[in-house]
C-alpha cells in the first residue's frame, strides 16, 4: 500500500491564507444570492397568500420587537447620558450649543444608533435564527419539506427576513428617540440645559437633511435583513456534528462583520 505524501510547506502556507478568503467570499456570494430571492419574492403579493407563511412574519416580527425592546430601552439610555448628554455639556461650555444638531447627525443617527440596533438584532433574535434553522437542518425537517414540494426558502426565511428588517426599522426609531429624551433630561436635570427639547429637535432637524433621514432609513432596514440573512445561513448551512456552541460564534462575528462593513460602505455611498 502506497504511502501518503506528505504536504509541502508553500501548499500549507497558501491554504492557510487562501481558505479564509474563500469562505468569506462564498458568505458574501451566498447572501447577495439570498437577498436578492428576498427581494423577487418579497415583492410579489403572490407570495402573501400563503396563510402559514403571514404567521411566521407575525411570530417572528413580535419575538424581535418585544424582545429586543427592553434591551434597546436600556442601551439607548446609556448611549443618550453618554453621548447625546456629554454632547451637550462641553458644547454649552464653550458657547456652542448651535452645533449639537450637527454632531449628533454625523455620531448618533448615522453611526451610533444603525450599528447598535443591528448588535441588539443579532443578539436578541439571530441566535434564535440560528438555533431553530440549525435544529431544523439538523431534525431532516428541510429535506422533508422539499419531499411534500413545499420551498423551505418561501416558509422560513422569507418570512425572517422581512420581519427583522421592520424590527431594525422600529427599533432603531425608538432607539432615536429615547437617546434623544435621555440625554436632554440628564442635561436638564444637570442645569445644563435651559431651552425646551423642541429647540434640541428643531436643531438635529435643521442640520439633517433628506439624504440623512434617508441613509438613517435604509442603514436600519437592510441591518435588520442582513442580521436574518447571515444566521439564516449560517443555521441552514450546519451538519448533524455541530452543536450550537459551535454555531453562535460563528453567526456572531459574520453578523459583527456584516453589521459594520453595510454601516460602512452606505455612509461612505451617500458621503
Amino acid at each position: 500500500m502506497a504511502k501518503a505524501r506528505p504536504v509541502a510547506l508553500p501548499w500549507l502556507v497558501l491554504e492557510s491564507i487562501g481558505g479564509p478568503a474563500r469562505r468569506g467570499i462564498q458568505m458574501v456570494l451566498a447572501t447577495a444570492a439570498l437577498a436578492l430571492g428576498v427581494l423577487r419574492e418579497g415583492l410579489d403579493p403572490r407570495s402573501w397568500r400563503r396563510r402559514t407563511l403571514r404567521a411566521e412574519l407575525r411570530r417572528t416580527l413580535h419575538q424581535a420587537v418585544a424582545g429586543g425592546f427592553g434591551t434597546v430601552i436600556i442601551t439607548a439610555s446609556l448611549v443618550g447620558f453618554g453621548v447625546v448628554h456629554q454632547a451637550i455639556r462641553w458644547l454649552s461650555f464653550a458657547g456652542q450649543e448651535d452645533y449639537a444638531g450637527s454632531l449628533l447627525t454625523t455620531v448618533l443617527v448615522r453611526e451610533v444608533t444603525p450599528v447598535l440596533t443591528g448588535l441588539i438584532l443579532l443578539g436578541r433574535s439571530g441566535t434564535v435564527t440560528v438555533v431553530e434553522f440549525g435544529a431544523t437542518k439538523a431534525g431532516g425537517q428541510l429535506d422533508m419539506l422539499e419531499a411534500q414540494g413545499l420551498d423551505p426558502f418561501s416558509l422560513l426565511v422569507l418570512p425572517r427576513v422581512v420581519a427583522l428588517a421592520v424590527a431594525g426599522f422600529t427599533l432603531g426609531v425608538i432607539f432615536l428617540a429615547v437617546a434623544l429624551i435621555t440625554g436632554w433630561l440628564t442635561g436638564w436635570l444637570g442645569g445644563l440645559v435651559q431651552n425646551a427639547p423642541r429647540e434640541l429637535l428643531t436643531n438635529l432637524f435643521a442640520a439633517t437633511d433628506t439624504a440623512e433621514f434617508v441613509l438613517f432609513a435604509v442603514k436600519l432596514v437592510v441591518v435588520g435583513a442582513l442580521v436574518a440573512l447571515v444566521c439564516a445561513i449560517t443555521g441552514m448551512s450546519s451538519t448533524r456534528a455541530e452543536s450550537p456552541s459551535h454555531l453562535l460564534p460563528r453567526a456572531f462575528v459574520r453578523g459583527l462583520l456584516g453589521i459594520l462593513a453595510a454601516s460602512a460602505i452606505l455612509s461612505v455611498a451617500v458621503s
